[in-house]
């Protein structure tokens, strides 16, 4: 039975929320007793507008998203008090705190999409991309399968999936991080929901396709008069897409007004604090080095060192790197064609140093990573690790050598093993090269624990009791253990929040300084990338269309895809809009090319000395 809530006789249509969250409180049941992830909460959401909830990792942002859709009792959740009243559309307005199971599988995803934080763990590993874009028009449509299969088609396209057609008929597996987000999104807005969640939508996106997928969204909400929850720690993008914005900090509302309002005269500390700790692009402009920032707890920032190498000789050296993907088809599972995901990549990483690769997704950056760990095989190239040879090594050298060379992953929850309480997974890289004894192990996972921010009781729990930027300092703390070389790290801060994102960039850049360890660097934040590069290498279709000194690349791009690339990155002022709301697809070129195709060698110019372009083969309109 729906629990209906009359008009208001004097509240025009233009007035009345579609959403209404009234003294909202959720408490979790733990083993250290009750937590309360939200202390009574309210705010309304209107159609057409968005509305924008901030706050750090753990603040209870995601928290009060999953009980509007009912998902936070599937999480070990129980709303305690308050009211989630939804406008349904046809003059009823239900709580949906109260609503059964049926109406609330009816109102999912059909009048309330939801674009989840993790694409890896929103989508079912068996079924194909297709299948989990057509289970929702079915189900709430009535489509067959024929018309569900043209309207996925069409969505994937919208959301700039290259080879869409093929993609239909892929697993998530066999995506990159950015593209799964964007079938995520797709299918949250497949049935052209009343509300909109965002949950960190653009956290695995890179900066061009982020600026397109929010220009989606925001003319989703002009024409159709969507609402828009959006959930997110990045300012910039909190500038570009709010109307209002919420600020959370440990469960409670700390401040709410027009996004202009809190951009420009924020009343609280904890606000001024966010708002400080945002990168912004060119804040290094002029300086040769990268700097770690200090931030004040009164929203100020504190000048500090640059980050020079002590000893800048050539850690890790890759020549011609090129990593190919087989394309199978027919009865027989021949290789009919390959995906040419590395072509002729070459870089040097010197000791101490940062080189940082963007691009879009897709672009080949993560697979440059594996590459270089082997944990994909690279068709040809050379790999040398302080002089050794990574390539032709045997699988027990490799072993070796990995204690020198540490990955961290761009999806926490996929590289932390579910079943494992939190203090082993960071004790098992110790207990597989049996470091230490079982005191000292303790004594250095506890420094670890603390050296990212973490709270020691955090030892005993489990990955699913953990925040999405919490689990990606436990993945860094794991990374650190063996106290490497080289640290990959994969867009290890995409799921921090911007405070977090700046204490974990620290760290990363004090350990640099005090160890010595060279870092590869890959990110699409190039605010980030700004901040803690000595060196950036600009990946375009597996190929480095630029390199050079963070310098060079930033205050003099030479190459049409990386000033594209600058131009896209979102400003925190919400007067300087930049999303444009007409969008202007470009049609991604195909990296997959027959069996029989030669990729012509890479060619570069030199512009200054150590800055290179690639004017052939791969060009960018």
């Amino acid at each position: 039975m729906l629990d209906e809530k009359p008009q208001a006789a004097n509240m025009t249509a233009d007035d009345k929320p579609l959403v209404s969250i009234e003294d909202l409180r959720v408490e979790f049941q733990t083993n250290d007793g009750v937590v309360v992830a939200v202390k009574g909460i309210s705010f309304d959401i209107k159609p057409g507008e968005c509305v924008a909830v901030v706050g750090e990792s753990g603040s209870g942002k995601s928290v009060s998203s999953l009980s509007l859709m009912r998902l936070v009792e599937f999480g070990g959740g129980d709303i305690k008090e308050g009211r989630l009243m939804f406008d349904r559309g046809d003059g009823r307005t239900v709580d949906l705190a109260t609503q059964s199971t049926p109406v609330m599988r009816d109102i999912r995803g059909n009048q309330i999409g939801m674009i989840f934080q993790e694409p890896m763990t929103a989508l079912n590993p068996v079924f194909t991309i297709g299948d989990q874009l057509m289970e929702g028009l079915i189900e709430h449509r009535g489509m067959d399968k024929k018309a569900a299969r043209a309207r996925a088609l069409e969505i994937l396209r919208q959301v700039r999936i290259p080879e869409p057609e093929r993609r239909l008929d892929q697993y998530p597996h066999e995506l990159s991080g950015g593209m799964r987000q964007r079938v995520v999104i797709a299918i949250a807005m497949a049935c052209e929901p009343r509300l909109l969640i965002c949950d960190e939508p653009t956290t695995a996106l890179d900066v061009t396709i982020q600026a397109e997928i929010l220009a989606l969204i925001n003319r989703l909400k002009r024409e159709k008069q969507i609402a828009v929850l959006f959930i997110t720690h990045d300012m910039a993008v909190v500038a570009q897409m709010a109307d209002r914005v919420v600020v959370m900090f440990r469960g409670d509302k700390v401040e709410e007004g027009p996004v202009e309002q809190i951009f420009e005269s924020p009343q609280q500390d904890y606000t001024k604090m966010l708002l400080a700790a945002v990168p912004r692009l060119g804040e290094l402009k002029g300086k040769d080095y990268p700097e770690p920032m200090r931030l004040m707890k009164d929203g100020t920032r504190e000048a500090t060192h640059p980050i020079i190498a002590k000893d800048p000789r050539p850690l890790l050296k890759v020549e011609n790197l090129t990593t190919r993907f087989a394309v199978k088809g027919g009865l027989l599972k021949r290789t009919v064609a390959r995906v040419h995901a590395v072509e002729d990549v070459s870089f040097t990483i010197n000791a101490g140093e940062t080189l940082s690769l963007v691009g879009e997704s897709g672009s080949g950056k993560s697979t440059v990573a594996r590459s270089l760990l082997r944990l994909v095989e690279p068709d040809s190239g050379h790999v040398t690790l302080d002089g050794t040879d990574i390539i032709g090594l045997s699988p027990r050298g490799l072993r070796r050598a990995r204690r020198d060379m540490q990955m961290i992953f761009q999806d926490p929850f996929a590289s932390l093993d579910p079943h494992m309480k939190l203090y082993d997974q960071v004790a098992e890289p110790l207990a597989n090269y049996g470091i230490g004894n079982r005191k000292e192990r303790q004594q250095k996972i506890a420094t670890l624990f603390d050296r990212v921010e973490l709270p020691r009781s955090f030892m005993r729990r489990y990955p699913h009791e953990m925040s999405g930027g919490q689990r990606q300092r436990i993945a860094i703390a794991r990374a650190l253990a063996l106290n490497p070389k080289l640290i990959v790290a994969d867009e290890a801060v995409s799921a921090l929040d911007v405070s977090v994102q700046a204490q974990v960039l620290n760290l990363l850049m004090e350990l640099q300084q005090d160890l010595g360890i060279s870092m590869l660097f890959i990110s699409h934040d190039m605010a980030v990338v700004e901040r803690v590069s000595h060196q950036v290498g600009v990946m375009y279709l597996g190929r480095i269309v630029e390199m050079g000194s963070r310098r060079q690349v930033f205050e003099n791009p030479q190459h049409s895809y990386t000033r594209q690339l600058m131009s896209a990155v979102p400003v925190a002022d919400p007067r300087e809009k930049k999303i444009s709301e007409d969008l202007q697809f470009k049609p991604i070129p195909s990296p997959i090319h027959p069996v029989e195709y030669k990729a012509v060698p890479s060619v570069y110019e030199e512009v200054e000395a150590g800055h290179l372009v690639l004017r052939e083969p791969v060009t960018h309109e």
